[in-house]
């Protein structure tokens, strides 16, 4: 599996900006999707996940802000971001499950201007 993420930004406080993540390769056996982000001298953190059949899961610090989406037909797994924050600054990685494994893609850089 290939996850190739894309949308990441410079946006002010209070913005938004909404990251895409389009898979490929062995895509049939993917179950869970989310997201990651990684904030400069912290560990990756969980941010967003979205299974097959929809069930969602968000981080407290996200929860009532940003909104996890998925296209089956596509592929694709959205995480739409509102009222940004200066602390949600950092890389945001996508990521998948298998039965067998998971994957991540390259990242995406979300920068929150103060």
């Amino acid at each position: 599996v290939q996850l190739q993420a894309s949308g990441g930004g410079l946006v002010q406080t209070g913005g938004s900006l909404r990251l895409s993540c389009a898979a490929s390769g062995m895509i049939v056996s993917i179950n869970t999707m989310g997201w990651y982000r990684q904030a400069p001298g912290r560990q990756r953190e969980w941010v967003a996940s979205i299974t097959r059949v929809g069930s969602t899961g968000y981080a407290g610090s996200v929860k009532g802000r940003f909104t996890i989406s998925r296209d089956n037909a596509k592929n694709t797994v959205s995480l739409q971001m509102n009222s940004l924050k200066p602390e949600d600054t950092g890389v945001y990685y996508c990521h998948s499950i298998t039965l067998t494994s998971d994957y991540w893609g390259q990242g995406t850089l979300v920068t929150v201007s103060s």
